[in-house]
């Protein structure tokens, strides 16, 4: 009997039947030529269990759907606000592409003042080593010329030193 009971519940495939495809959108937006029927106290549409509606009132009377909903729509929204909102972004963004102009137009002069210090500044190290140069030229000819006059004249040159002494390191 246990054989007989294993031989009955023996696992077999079966084949299961494959899911039908749904689409994403199970109600489909589109336009019926007709308008959803009045609501009353009694209702005349009946419903049956295959999703079917008898509308007996005849309530359909060519209005398109859309049409209805974007008048109801364009009564309940006041566009004001977003008209608002729309011309203060509209002025904020004006003033900030004022701004972004501005601070273009100042970083040109910016660039331009950096462009003549750096111009200046180059002059002033050039003028500043043409005159390092003159004055060590300037010194070696006092330093000549004082040697010369010590040598030739040391007597002069001692009364003269003694009275008008040179700094020193000079």
């Amino acid at each position: 009997m246990d054989t007989a009971v294993r031989g009955h519940y023996s696992s077999l495939p079966i084949a299961m039947p494959a899911k039908a495809p749904t689409g994403t959108n199970l109600y489909p937006i589109s336009r019926v030529a007709g308008s959803p029927p009045e609501v009353s106290d009694v209702s005349t549409t009946t419903g049956s269990a295959s999703g079917e509606f008898d509308s007996s009132n005849g309530g359909y009377s060519g209005v398109d759907i859309i049409d209805t909903l974007n008048d109801r729509m364009s009564n309940v929204f006041d566009p004001s606000r977003l008209d608002k909102g729309v011309a203060k972004q509209a002025q904020v963004s004006g003033q900030f592409n004022a701004k972004q102009r501005e601070l273009l137009e100042l970083q040109a002069l910016a660039q331009r003042r950096l462009k003549s210090a750096r111009a200046n500044f180059a002059d002033g190290i050039k003028a500043a080593k043409e005159t390092k140069s003159d004055l060590e030229w300037t010194q070696k000819r006092v330093s000549n010329m004082r040697a010369k006059a010590e040598q030739s004249l040391p007597e002069e040159y001692r009364r003269t030193a003694s009275k008008y002494p040179y700094p020193n390191g000079y």
